[in-house]
């Protein structure tokens, strides 16, 4: 069967978008700003199995009425959202909560483009949005959690739902951390208290959030309940780009500071370590008390593009076909690209000698593989172990197996679906 490949049309040159991943304007804002985009990947001809020709379900959008009152607001001051899908038959006291990916905001200029968009506002918002991958409702698609209750809560702060300040010069509102607490409140009243088992979910943005609020949500319920959490493209590296300096760390470091994320950074690694620092999940995993499970490509697209090679770093272009398509990678580019993943191997070798952790690091150019179906559980799905994603995470979270599954280096995964740009 021919395997699918991904196309992302570059249109005006300066704007890529990915699934949950990322938006690149190299020409008005920051090269890593807004980086993120739903729904972005242009899927070419090909076969990718019968699920995914099929329709998917669409679900709607519920704002969370309760939450100006507690001062829980998207960028611009409007109500934050999320989509829920109730759950059905064994699955109806089960819960998978997914945090909405979506880059960040780093400073004034930035925060202020950001809350036009749906980023930062929900007058933006797609009214309804699929459910694909781990939100599937089609036990074909999504084997363990297809009959839960499945929520995406929706991101509009730009701070991976931590940030908690205002610009009231600006009318801009960094009310990160009291949208996901607004958040988990209304779920638990209508109905999530009485869960059995429940899965803290998140790609890119969205994934380091899953971290951040991980053992908060293990804290919602009662001992009894089964709670897990999983990260997926949220292993953002604190790694050297192309020109010897840290893009990602200045970044991050200005989403910290202007957002104020520090003061709900866990205080384990903040009280040995700067706040930047503890907003890289390097420094995070070894902090959170619950079970979690990290999938990860080991050449993450939106590292290479965002974090490696920015245009700042890479002023004359060297690395654009590179980045473009893996293909066209140069001997020292493919080296410098080792480099970076033998990086990522090192910072998960203490994660997974847990045991109830889980890993999948796969050795794809890829970015979120939970939320695209063909990435999560189709036909010809990326695979590791013989386990597609989703039945690696189904047995990770239903304890039928342990799941510490590491790739080899580029070229050897021959099941990977890349990312290639045009």
């Amino acid at each position: 069967m021919e395997k699918l490949r991904f196309a992302v049309v570059m249109l005006l040159w300066g704007v890529v978008r990915w699934v949950d991943g990322f938006e690149v304007n190299y020409g008005n804002v920051s090269e890593v700003a807004y980086m993120e985009s739903s729904f972005g990947l242009l899927e070419s001809s090909g076969e990718g199995g019968a699920a995914a020709q099929e329709a998917p379900l669409m679900v709607g959008i519920t704002l969370i009425r309760g939450a100006h009152a507690k001062g829980a607001v998207c960028l611009d001051g409007t109500l934050p959202a999320y989509h829920l899908h109730l759950g059905f038959g064994s699955g109806a006291n089960s819960w998978v909560i997914q945090l909405e990916g979506g880059g960040w905001c780093n400073d004034h200029r930035n925060c202020v483009y950001r809350k036009t968009t749906r980023r930062g506002s929900s007058n933006y918002m797609e009214k309804q949005i699929p459910f694909t991958g781990i939100l599937s409702n089609k036990a074909e698609d999504n084997p363990d959690f297809f009959n839960w209750n499945r929520v995406k809560i929706r991101y509009c702060d730009g701070a991976s739902f931590a940030g908690e300040g205002q610009d009231e010069a600006s009318n801009m509102y960094f009310r990160g951390q009291r949208i996901w607490a607004a958040a988990m409140e209304e779920l638990m009243a209508i109905g999530m208290r009485k869960a059995n088992k429940a899965l803290l979910s998140g790609c890119s943005a969205g994934g380091l959030a899953s971290m951040l609020h991980c053992d908060e949500f293990r804290g919602l319920f009662s001992k009894s309940t089964k709670v897990k959490c999983l990260a997926d493209a949220g292993l953002f590296l604190d790694a050297v780009d192309v020109s010897g300096g840290h893009t990602l760390r200045r970044f991050f470091q200005g989403v910290v500071t202007y957002q104020s994320v520090a003061k709900n950074l866990p205080a384990s690694c903040i009280n040995h370590m700067d706040p930047t620092s503890c907003f890289f999940p390097q420094n995070l995993i070894a902090h959170i008390q619950t079970p979690l499970f990290i999938l990860n490509a080991a050449y993450d697209s939106w590292q290479v593009q965002a974090s490696l090679a920015p245009p700042v770093a890479d002023p004359h272009n060297l690395w654009r076909d590179c980045k473009l398509n893996h293909a066209r990678c140069s001997p020292s580019q493919i080296g410098f690209l080792q480099r970076f993943r033998n990086q990522m191997i090192n910072v998960v070798k203490g994660f997974e000698t847990s045991r109830p952790n889980g890993l999948f690091l796969n050795s794809c150019f890829a970015h979120c593989q939970s939320e695209r179906q063909d990435t999560w559980f189709a036909d010809d799905s990326p695979t590791l172990g013989k386990k597609p994603v989703a039945i690696a995470v189904g047995d990770w979270y239903f304890d039928r197996s342990s799941i510490k599954l590491l790739d080899c280096a580029y070229p050897c995964d021959n099941s990977c679906h890349n990312l290639v740009f045009m």
